[in-house]
């Protein structure tokens, strides 16, 4: 005699409708979209309904629909799947998770779900201890974590905790799942920092002991992440000793894609000195360098990325060539057909002509300066790889034993276009590579006669950039100004009447040293453009060690000069160019 009693024929037969008109849909497996009209109707009326086996007829239909048509879905379409997520019912969670999961693919879907307010149910699920529901929840998580916007409201939900200890679980599935979502969160230097402070790091290189392959990828590259922070590798260094040997582990036995992340953790490691060290003494260079000769390019750009680092720290110059990698590096730079390989293997091959104090003449002598050339003269190279090229040059031309092979391999002739670069760092060491050579001039025949060469060709050769570079204008870069002052001095003091009658005869190159030396401090505009690099560092060239005007030797150009040092030194250097020239019209 109640209303509700009265309601209940109206309710069966809404919900018997609602039966007849999916099995007369599923049956005629005719293409229809079930998100929405009449089809999604149906499905809302069962998901509503209090008989629980409708609920979970509809929750089964929800998370099978959606492994097959995972498209981006309605307001309307997720409601009865956040409400079916909340039955008391473990199977009608299960299945309305597993739904979730699978729209949660599609970017739109996951902020919708999370705007919705679907990770409170999916935390509550985190908790139970049905590992089926363990398995659904977390994976849906792991999905709705790879959109940014919902990073932020999953760390503040509360659901850190309970993922990192379902990443303990005994169940592969679920641990595979939890580290999957631990990894999503760590694509953030604020995330990393709230995974760190929920307790992470100690569980991930824990997990490090798994045997699973899966497993070990998303904690290998979670940990990578991680190791990109300062902090972060501080306190990986003071709490996991283990780390290292684990990781160099992976990369003697693991499969490919976790050899990467382990060597890419190791990179990152090796960005500071202790690791660069620690890397070395475990053993992690023999685990290497197979791995430059694998025919698989991300593992050669890992692993070259890695010794790259690992060639920073002086320390570890002999054990690195005493291992014979040195004619691998350079057969790599021209074989690897990678920019990434590249610029790695010559920059690793830079850091160990820095830091070696022996002889230089075998790195000439495995084929470093052929293979160079081969890629400064291919015009299919990279700018980058290009750039790289000169900044490792302009180091290998200070040493006493490697800079006759570069003068006589015709480097001046490539070197002089990129003058022209529209890529400032890459013509200021264009230019510092051809001073030191210029520098040479007074002890070399042969030197004097190759700078001769190059005068006026190729692209307007030398006297076309020292030009450009010395008119007295407001926007040309203070150190390519004073790097074209210093040559002209060194092509002066070599002595040969040919290059001093070439720089003499020149219409406007003594003219304008003549100006910069008479100016004092030049135009503010000039002292506002590029004296520095990106980072802060002076840019500067060892062309000038030693004689008065340039860094201290040793000193790399991380002084900060304030701007009168440098125009002062402009102006010392373009007065000690005019009095040269006086006492040679004498």
């Amino acid at each position: 005699d109640s209303p509700n009693r009265e309601d209940e024929p109206l309710l069966a037969d809404k919900e018997r409708q609602a039966v007849n008109i999916l099995v007369d849909l599923f049956e005629r497996r005719a293409p229809v979209s079930f998100y929405e009209g009449e089809p999604l109707k149906a499905l809302a009326t069962l998901a509503y309904s209090d008989i629980n086996h409708l609920q979970l007829s509809a929750a089964t239909a929800f998370s099978e629909i959606s492994e097959m048509d995972a498209r981006p879905v309605s307001r309307e379409a997720l409601e009865p799947i956040l409400y079916l997520l909340q039955s008391p019912d473990i199977k009608v969670q299960h299945s309305a998770s597993a739904a979730l999961g699978n729209l949660a693919v599609n970017v739109e879907n996951k902020l919708l779900i999370v705007r919705m307010g679907g990770l409170e149910p999916l935390i509550r699920q985190m908790l139970s201890p049905n590992i089926d529901a363990q398995i659904n929840s977390v994976g849906c998580i792991t999905n709705l974590a790879t959109a940014d916007e919902n990073k932020m409201r999953i760390a503040k939900s509360g659901a850190l905790l309970p993922l990192i200890r379902l990443a303990r679980s005994r169940e592969i599935r679920v641990q595979r799942n939890a580290a999957g979502a631990l990894l999503n969160m760590t694509h953030s230097i604020e995330h990393r920092q709230q995974l760190i402070a929920a307790g992470a790091v100690p569980v991930l290189v824990e997990l490090l002991t798994s045997d699973d392959p899966e497993l070990q990828y998303y904690v290998t590259t979670a940990l990578s992440n991680i190791a990109v922070d300062e902090g972060s590798r501080q306190l990986l260094r003071d709490t996991q000793p283990s780390l290292v040997d684990s990781l160099i582990h992976f990369v003697q036995t693991s499969t490919t894609k976790v050899q990467c992340q382990a060597i890419l953790t190791l990179r990152n490691l090796a960005s500071d000195e202790e690791y660069q060290l620690q890397i070395i003494k475990a053993g992690g260079l023999d685990s290497l360098l197979p791995q430059l000769q694998s025919g698989y390019d991300l593992l050669v750009v890992s692993a070259s990325a890695c010794l790259r680092n690992l060639s920073i720290h002086p320390d570890n110059e002999e054990p690195i060539l005493n291992s014979g990698v040195l004619p691998l590096l350079v057969n790599l730079i021209t074989q690897s057909g990678n920019d990434e390989v590249q610029c790695h293997v010559i920059s690793a091959l830079r850091n160990l002509v820095a830091n070696n104090e022996a002889d230089k003449t075998p790195f000439a002598e495995a084929g470093l300066f052929d293979h160079m050339k081969i890629v400064l003269s291919d015009p299919r190279s990279s700018e980058v790889v290009i750039g790289e090229m000169a900044a490792a040059l302009s180091v290998f031309v200070l040493d006493e034993s490697l800079w006759p092979y570069i003068l006589s391999s015709g480097f001046l002739e490539l070197l002089v276009p990129l003058t022209r670069s529209h890529i400032v760092e890459l013509q200021y060491n264009a230019c510092a590579t051809i001073s030191s050579l210029a520098g040479k001039a007074s002890e070399s025949s042969d030197a004097c006669s190759r700078l001769a060469q190059v005068w006026d060709k190729p692209e307007g050769g030398m006297q076309s950039y020292l030009a450009a570079f010395l008119a007295v204008d407001e926007g040309m870069d203070p150190l390519l100004r004073s790097v074209a002052i210093w040559t002209v001095m060194m092509l002066l003091e070599s002595e040969s009447p040919d290059l001093v009658q070439l720089v003499l005869a020149h219409p406007s190159i003594i003219k304008n040293i003549d100006k910069i030396a008479q100016m004092g401090s030049l135009s503010e505009a000039d002292a506002r453009l590029s004296a520095y690099t990106s980072d802060g560092g002076l840019r500067s060239s060892r062309a000038f060690d030693g004689d008065g005007y340039g860094p201290e030797d040793g000193d790399l150009g991380d002084e900060h000069d304030d701007d009168d040092d440098i125009y002062q030194r402009l102006e010392s250097m373009a007065q000690d160019v005019v009095a040269l020239v006086q006492n040679l019209d004498r």
